[in-house]
């Protein structure tokens, strides 16, 4: 890739850091990057997925004190995301450039829709749990919409954690902290799962996956550092409109 091209995916991974830690919805940004730079579709996500996988590491530490007490739950949905990340990281692998393109435009409008209704579903499962009173539920109750979750992240990613975060709250009615730092350890443990098989797939462009995880790990950082003067609400719909404007230009493009 012309040093050019580095130039442009390294701010761009560099706002995806910034936006996962405050808001999510990261490739939304850094994917089309790499689609218009010329990585066939594949190869665009396979980079794109080990390049920002590891910035879930930094999200899950940072609540690992609401996880402490959860082993349990834990327990039972960690092996399925690390298993529904491969089966999703497979299929992608098995769909190939042809079908993954035709299905692409679709899965960043289907992702931008999922990120404006996050703060209406945080919302929701505030009332829930506020309402419901604390009521025992057993794990296994989650597994099987996080299964399909976590079959989507591997394949695609974009939206993982609202899905998983309204997966999770079915299933719970544990406060939002608690909530999201299990939906944090699972989008973890998905995207993780699918880089590692995506690393030897031969697939990935080292150079950009390289520049890109720097970028974004810097992003997550500063993102860190104004987590609480930015209102999260605006970046997520500016993330909301880049994804429906990058969505419908790939569709009239078909």
């Amino acid at each position: 890739m012309p040093a050019l091209d580095l130039a442009l995916v390294a701010p761009a991974a560099l706002m995806a850091g910034f936006i996962n830690a405050i808001a999510g919805g990261g490739t939304l940004v850094t994917f089309p990057v790499l689609l218009a730079l010329g990585l066939p579709p594949v190869a665009a996500n396979v980079t794109n997925t080990i390049a920002l996988s590891p910035g879930y590491l930094g999200g899950t530490i940072a609540q690992r004190a609401d996880l402490r007490s959860q082993s349990r739950r834990l327990v039972v949905l960690l092996p399925v995301a690390v298993l529904g990340g491969l089966g999703g990281a497979i299929l992608l692998l098995a769909s190939g450039d042809r079908l993954f393109s035709a299905i692409v435009p679709w899965l960043i409008l289907a992702a931008s829709a999922l990120l404006a209704f996050q703060g209406a579903l945080r919302a929701f499962l505030i009332r829930r749990a506020k309402d419901a009173g604390r009521v025992a539920v057993h794990p296994a109750w989650s597994a099987v919409p996080l299964a399909f979750a976590a079959v989507y992240g591997g394949y695609f990613g974009a939206g993982l954690s609202v899905i998983a975060l309204a997966a999770l709250g079915l299933g719970s009615d544990e406060p939002l902290p608690r909530l999201n730092a299990l939906k944090q350890a699972f989008a973890f443990a998905v995207n993780i799962a699918a880089a590692i098989f995506f690393a030897f797939s031969g697939q990935a462009r080292w150079l950009e996956v390289v520049v890109m995880a720097a970028a974004a790990l810097a992003g997550g950082w500063l993102g860190g550092l104004f987590a609480g003067r930015l209102k999260p609400a605006a970046l997520r719909w500016t993330v909301v409109a880049i994804g429906l404007v990058v969505g419908l230009v790939y569709l009239t493009r078909r």
